[in-house]
């Protein structure tokens, strides 16, 4: 009978990273540590004795969230450097600001 990797951990963490994407792609901060432990648990593992099916999908599902995060991210920092939103966010936060004084 073979042991299981146990990748609890690594779909807890790829599932957080799920919501966090709507967050300008901080899902990433949740995605990465994900892959890395499924990527130790699989390098660690040795020979035949451990059951590699259940880690190798948490990996992989990992993997594809560290992928859509990246870009995520990626897009955002492009979208606020190339576009004068942030600046116009921070002055309609200093008109409020000055109305309630």
């Amino acid at each position: 009978m073979n042991k299981e990797l146990k990748p609890t951990i690594v779909y807890v963490l790829a599932s957080i990273s799920v919501i966090c994407c709507c967050f300008g792609g901080l899902g990433i901060l949740f995605a990465a540590p994900a892959f890395i432990i499924a990527n130790k648990r699989l390098k660690s593992a040795d020979g035949s004795e451990y059951d590699y099916k259940s880690m190798n999908s948490a990996k992989i599902f990992a993997l594809v969230l560290l992928i859509i995060n990246g870009l995520h991210l990626l897009y955002t920092i492009y979208f606020f450097s190339n576009f004068d939103y942030w600046s116009e966010f921070l002055e309609g936060f200093r008109e409020g600001l000055e109305s309630q004084q």
